[in-house]
């Protein structure tokens, strides 16, 4: 097993052993996404390519992820596994939910943190990390997340974020990307394998998915693709991961692809 070479991220012997030896830790790079996906032939089911300095991160919707040097973890993680399409379909949420479980212990007992539709995590009601899924040339899965660790609150990226360390972590920068990392990777390969079981195990996995969503029960204002804007009620995650709107109009629907604010709750 090897051990990571950037000393600007100084995995923890415990955290090693939980991500397993198909971890890779550069001391910079572009994107940790865009290295998995281009190594994905190469590498096994539940490999992490991780940084504390990616300079080139994507959002979703193709959005930039800023990510200040050595405060910020650009984490990549590869799924390789037996799903038909709508389990497939339900990886970023999955990987949502995971990530919120691996945050929440990080911080003080009275924060609310929950998963904003379909996978951001959020803090009080802002974002502190970003999951973006993509599929590889292979058909295998690399799930990349962007969590803001210890970026002070007057250098935010934006008015609606926020970091661990403004949130009330403690720690440095690597010893809360170590304990996130162990946990949202466990976390991920869990509900995958319960997946790929099916039946109670997988449903129990879409049962935590909605429980953690901060989305259910709010007034939402959701853009569309094609540019249409709605204000609506979430009302729940459907069998295939839409989530559910019922318009001012009571017409109930299921959205796959938008961009979607919290308003207050319905």
């Amino acid at each position: 097993m090897s051990t990571p070479a950037s000393p600007t991220f100084p995995l923890s012997r415990a955290a090693v052993d939980a991500v397993g030896a198909v971890f890779a830790a550069p001391p910079t790079t572009g994107s940790t996404n865009a290295d998995l996906l281009a190594g994905a032939p190469d590498r096994p089911h539940g490999s992490v390519l991780a940084t504390l300095d990616q300079t080139a991160g994507r959002g979703r919707l193709d959005r930039t992820w800023s990510a200040p040097a050595g405060e910020t973890l650009a984490a990549s993680l590869l799924v390789r596994a037996d799903l038909d399409d709508r389990d497939r379909g339900w990886l970023p949420l999955v990987a949502g939910a995971a990530m919120r479980d691996a945050i929440a212990p990080t911080l003080p007992d009275e924060r609310e943190v929950v998963v904003k539709w379909p996978n951001d995590v959020l803090v009080d009601g802002a974002k502190v990390c970003g999951i973006l899924g993509q599929v590889a040339a292979d058909g295998s899965v690399v799930v990349g997340a962007g969590v803001n660790l210890t970026i002070p609150a007057d250098r935010l990226p934006t008015p609606t974020s926020t970091s661990l360390a403004v949130a009330g972590a403690s720690g440095s920068a690597a010893t809360l990307a170590d304990a996130v990392l162990a946990r949202f990777h466990g976390a991920v390969l869990e509900a995958v394998a319960a997946l790929v079981t099916g039946g109670a195990a997988a449903e129990a996995v879409r049962s935590h998915v909605r429980t953690v969503c901060g989305t259910i029960g709010r007034r939402v204002r959701v853009e569309l693709p094609d540019g249409t804007v709605t204000e609506a009620d979430a009302t729940g995650i459907d069998d295939d991961g839409c989530i559910t709107i019922r318009d001012r109009q009571g017409v109930l629907r299921g959205v796959a692809v938008g961009d979607v604010t919290h308003l207050r709750y319905a």
